[in-house]
């Protein structure tokens, strides 16, 4: 480092700002100071840049000194959490790093198990691109209605089985591609999150596109999330994407903890072969990433064609009572009840949301 470049870190010390140095370079005799102002006012940055280019003239008045100070002022940093929706008690995303594993189609059976255990469900279909839960609730056509709430107009959301839903599939017509650039997006789901009327919820679940992008970052900044479900096939390329997902919840940022992974298409039983169970996407890829990541293992959905079928027709598997699906969908959202009520026993007593009933019940307080 050169003489006249330790001289002049040391005047911003004596002058108490370096800690708003942002870079410094010399070149021959001249000095390129780029600070950040304290104040975006223009006199203050103004005062600022006098005051430093005296101190410099007096402390360093070498020959042919040219002295070029950059000011800029800093960012404001972005409040990444939203506000609450009112009356709603739990939001959990379900998100998936990459498209084709099922993500949808967990979501509308985990909201299904949830809504017979006896719990006020609201499901968001945030998939802008290729909303499906109007199909998948058999509401195609459906169109929200608008309610007067304290004054003001809201959407009331369609119910279906029980369970209250929005999706912009709602506002586009089955052979209508949505083509949005991300604002437009975004602003269409915070139209669909803020100027519903949700009522009292236990809990909205919110489907969210495959990968990493624009409409998750809208999500986590409108509302604050309680927790995510990843969903992910057992194939390497699958896992590779899951992987990002959970990283990309866990950023500093972002900080939604992981509630747990759901390994779906997990293996093959054909109706001849009961006891034999193929693994067409490899084995325990979902669980053994869990185990890597420290998050919880959820569970694993079968390979098995009448939950497709059940989709296809518009009533989630989960519909039927004792049946091997939705007994298994049961024992997941068991699963993913018992991570949200540890996940939020870590938090303090002003934020946290406790489920204060297991399966059955409905009491979910605050």
């Amino acid at each position: 480092m050169s003489n006249l470049k330790n001289q002049a870190i040391g005047l911003l010390e004596e002058l108490g700002v370096e800690k708003w140095m942002k870079n410094i370079q010399v070149m021959g005799d001249e000095i390129i100071l780029d600070i950040v102002s304290h104040s975006p006012a223009m006199h203050e940055r103004k005062r600022l840049e006098q005051a430093l280019k005296a101190a410099f003239a007096e402390q360093l008045p070498q020959a042919n000194l040219k002295l070029n100070i950059l000011i800029e002022t800093p960012e404001k940093p972005q409040e990444i959490k939203g506000n609450e929706i009112p009356g709603v008690k739990n939001i959990i995303a379900i998100s998936s790093g990459k498209g084709g594993v099922g993500k949808s189609t967990v979501s509308a059976n985990l909201a299904i198990s949830l809504q017979k255990m006896g719990f006020k469900v609201g499901l968001l279909d945030a998939d802008i691109y290729g909303p499906s839960m109007p199909t998948m609730f058999d509401v195609e056509g459906a169109q929200p209605h608008s309610v007067q709430v304290d004054g003001k107009s809201k959407m009331k959301p369609i119910e279906s089985y029980g369970v209250k839903l929005l999706s912009i599939g709602f506002f586009a017509g089955t052979d209508q591609a949505v083509v949005w650039r991300g604002p437009m997006a975004a602003k269409a789901l915070n139209q669909m999150i803020r100027d519903a009327h949700w009522g009292e919820l236990d809990f909205l679940l919110v489907d969210l596109p495959p990968g990493t992008g624009d409409i998750h970052l809208s999500i986590v900044q409108q509302i604050p999330i309680t927790g995510t479900v990843i969903v992910s096939t057992p194939q390497n390329i699958a896992l590779a994407d899951a992987r990002k997902g959970v990283a990309m919840f866990k950023m500093d940022a972002i900080n939604v903890p992981v509630l747990g992974i759901i390994e779906n298409m997990a293996y093959f039983t054909p109706a001849e072969l009961p006891e034999n169970k193929y693994y067409i996407f490899g084995q325990n890829g979902a669980k053994n990433l869990s185990e890597k990541l420290d998050v919880p293992f959820l569970g694993e959905i079968p390979l098995v064609q009448s939950i497709r079928e059940a989709a296809d027709i518009g009533r989630p598997a989960a519909l039927q009572d004792n049946t091997p699906v939705s007994i298994n969908y049961e024992k997941i959202t068991q699963n993913m009840i018992v991570s949200l009520v540890e996940r939020n026993d870590t938090l303090p007593p002003t934020e946290a949301v406790r489920i204060t009933t297991m399966a059955g019940c409905s009491a979910v307080k605050k």
